[in-house]
């Protein structure tokens, strides 16, 4: 481990997989999750989860920006910084188009900011949301939304602008729903495996 990720590492690895945490959590949040989805995978790869830079107001947890209430303000120079983290993988054995990025609430978010503008094999926003003003590129890679109906903190409608915001890019994003709140429940993670293994081939 380094200060500003997680790694669970195969020297052997020909593909990734990079984890971006909610508000509030943190690099292990869903280091468990990636290493389920990519067991099941014909690719050895390897699991990356980035740590937010800065802390939590409450003092436990980090953020990618202020959230409450939200600093709007603040999202450029942190899609930005995101970036350069993100680009920096490219100089690696893996490339970013052998990677997939996946990211849970804010940092799904940031996650479909940061990435729509980068050659990833594919992007994974679960129970995410568009930063105001966002205009994704008509180029980008494939796009995977996953929302609970009943989510309480990201409304359900938010994925359904992101899916009406995706559209007008040349390759249409795919919605999936489920029954339940914010969270990323076990019966998502066949399909996580699924596009996991059709984006990677």
């Amino acid at each position: 481990m380094n200060a500003d990720s997680l790694r669970f590492h195969d020297e052997n690895a020909s593909h990734r997989l990079i984890l971006l945490h909610g508000w509030g959590a943190d690099a292990d949040d869903l280091l468990m999750l990636g290493k389920e989805i990519v067991s099941k995978s014909s690719h050895r790869c390897e699991v990356v989860s980035l740590r937010a830079p800065h802390l939590h107001p409450e003092g436990v947890g980090r953020q990618w920006y202020g959230l409450f209430p939200p600093a709007w303000e603040d999202v450029p120079e942190a899609i930005l910084s995101l970036k350069k983290r993100l680009l920096s993988f490219d100089q690696s054995s893996i490339s970013l188009s052998k990677t997939i990025l996946l990211g849970f609430s804010q940092g799904g978010a940031m996650a479909l900011s940061s990435g729509c503008d980068l050659p990833f094999a594919g992007l994974i926003g679960c129970s995410a949301y568009p930063h105001p003003g966002w205009l994704p590129p008509l180029e980008r890679p494939p796009v995977l939304i996953l929302h609970g109906k009943d989510d309480e903190i990201v409304p359900y409608s938010a994925c359904e602008q992101l899916v009406k915001l995706l559209e007008n890019s040349q390759i249409p994003a795919e919605l999936c729903s489920f029954e339940g709140g914010h969270s990323i429940p076990k019966e998502v993670v066949p399909l996580l495996q699924l596009k996991l293994s059709s984006w990677f081939s």
